[in-house]
């Protein structure tokens, strides 16, 4: 009697430890079908985010194409017939108002310059066609054209091939910052720094405007725009700025083989 008690306490036992065992694989099966689960919900949300920019770029840089072309060809020739009219009026009135349509003359010529130069930053193909640097470069020569402050440029390292599509979109992301300095930090002085490295593009961009609060402006468009642009390239994006400090962008591009 008492081998047969000892059995079926063995049997019970091992019962209870198939039970435990069998519990415990389903627990992990379970699990790590709930992790795959939340691992395609993940990847899909992230796929439809990344789709969803790519449309709103893409709508966006052809906004700005079109942007382009209107100031190019339509507004740039509305100046140009303006000027012509100017050369004929110049002809026929009296020598004493001749300085003074002269003087329009050249805010008109200058005026058609500007609108052209503002044209190729807007548009995708020329940017495309010049490059990040050169694209960077009449920018900046704009802003000191115009006089709006003191810009600068510093290359460092030799220069690495980029892809067109992402050269736009780092473009962009410093239009965004130089388009918040003209508009919003009263600054004298905006310095702009590209260091090719190896495996990476380093670009900061520094001015001595009035900065900000980033807590406070956290939700502010042109900051998200940036950063959901950093966030498509994979690049590593910081924003510093304190009030009366000044604003700094710091933007690290990994180079593509």
């Amino acid at each position: 009697m008492q081998k047969e008690e000892l059995l079926l306490i063995f049997y019970f036992v091992v019962v209870i430890f198939a039970l435990i065992v069998f519990v415990i694989l389903f627990f992990i099966a379970f699990q790590r079908r709930k992790d795959k689960l939340i691992m395609e919900r993940i990847e899909t949300q992230q796929k439809f985010e990344k789709e969803l920019t790519d449309a709103q770029l893409e709508i966006q840089e052809q906004t700005l194409k079109n942007i382009a072309w209107e100031l190019h060809d339509n507004v740039g020739q509305l100046l140009s017939v303006a000027n012509i009219q100017l050369n004929m009026l110049q002809a026929n009135v009296s020598p004493e108002f001749s300085p003074q349509i002269k003087e329009t003359k050249d805010v008109v010529t200058a005026t058609v310059q500007e609108v052209r130069a503002l044209s190729k930053t807007l548009n995708t193909d020329v940017i495309q066609h010049n490059g990040l640097i050169a694209s960077v470069r009449t920018e900046l020569e704009r802003f000191n054209r115009l006089n709006f402050l003191h810009a600068e440029l510093k290359i460092e390292g030799e220069e690495k091939f980029i892809r067109s599509e992402d050269e736009i979109i780092i473009f962009r992301i410093l239009q965004e910052f130089f388009s918040n300095v003209i508009k919003h930090a009263k600054a004298n002085i905006l310095f702009v720094f590209l260091c090719y490295r190896e495996k990476e593009l380093e670009i900061t961009v520094e001015d001595d405007g009035t900065g900000f609060d980033t807590s406070v402006n956290r939700d502010s468009s042109g900051l998200h725009n940036m950063k959901s642009r950093a966030n498509l390239l994979g690049a590593r994006y910081e924003l510093a700025s304190q009030p009366g400090k000044g604003t700094k962008l710091n933007l690290v591009y990994p180079l593509k083989s």
